[in-house]
């Protein structure tokens, strides 16, 4: 059957009109989907600890890489959990501790990560110790998780008498997943010269002295940001840090 002239005619416009626009683009970078950056989070807890002195015995918590490197954790974002801690080597006189340990959570498991924050202090020691994930000594485990619920209260070891639980400083910070791309654990470090002591934390606590400002946003995070501490504890820069870790 031959074509009418009026059909022909809307044709040529047809095949003129698309000589002038050309070819669909093709989907660029920022219009393409983008795959998730990874199924765990890997979370590393690296423990270090000071030279014995007569008076005190020191512990040091890192999550993320601090500004001296040598005190670095590994933590991250993978498609993969981790075997083992991946730890800075210290510096000489701090070397890592059995404390030490890493826990993979399965981002696909829930809407919520329970960030567990978990701070014991020994008096014979006149040390903190701050846990985030189950440590090899069940005394000072933390129960960090993923949830479709929201836990409100922090699950700790409960020191075993080597050191006590200290409630004011322990938090559960549930942080919502869905709510932007990038997970940013924040590390405060802070230091008492008068018992030559560190500790952690990597949240909000009762104390907002010492807190933490770890998040779920858009925007990385690329400065930490922390509690001023009090007249004894001071924070060090150079030990704290934040990590922006792609969660969605």
């Amino acid at each position: 059957m031959r074509p009418s002239a009026r059909s022909a005619a809307l044709a040529g416009a047809a095949l003129s009109v698309a000589a002038l626009i050309g070819p669909a683009p093709a989907a660029t970078a920022a219009t393409a989907p983008q795959p998730p950056a990874g199924r765990y989070l890997n979370l590393h807890q690296c423990v270090y600890n000071g030279p014995f002195l007569p008076t005190s015995f020191d512990l040091m918590t890192t999550v993320v890489p601090s500004g001296d490197g040598r005190f670095g954790a590994g933590t991250n974002v993978s498609g993969a959990s981790d075997p083992g801690p991946a730890c800075g080597s210290g510096d000489g006189a701090y070397e890592l501790n059995v404390y030490r340990a890493v826990e993979s959570y399965d981002l696909t498991t829930g809407r919520y990560l329970n960030l567990h924050q978990c701070v014991y202090y020994s008096d014979f020691n006149q040390d903190h110790l701050t846990t985030t994930v189950p440590a090899t000594d069940f005394k000072f485990t933390a129960g960090t998780n993923v949830s479709t619920t929201r836990d409100t209260a922090p699950r700790c070891g409960g020191g075993g008498g080597v050191a006590d639980l200290i409630p004011l400083l322990s938090s559960a910070t549930a942080l919502d997943l869905t709510a932007g791309r990038y997970l940013n654990l924040h590390q405060c470090m802070y230091w008492f010269d008068g018992r030559r002591d560190h500790f952690t934390t990597v949240a909000a606590s009762g104390d907002g002295r010492f807190r933490a400002g770890t998040n779920i946003s858009n925007t990385p995070d690329t400065r930490p940001s922390c509690g001023p501490g009090d007249e004894q504890y001071k924070l060090i820069p150079l030990l704290s840090g934040v990590k922006a870790l792609p969660v969605g």
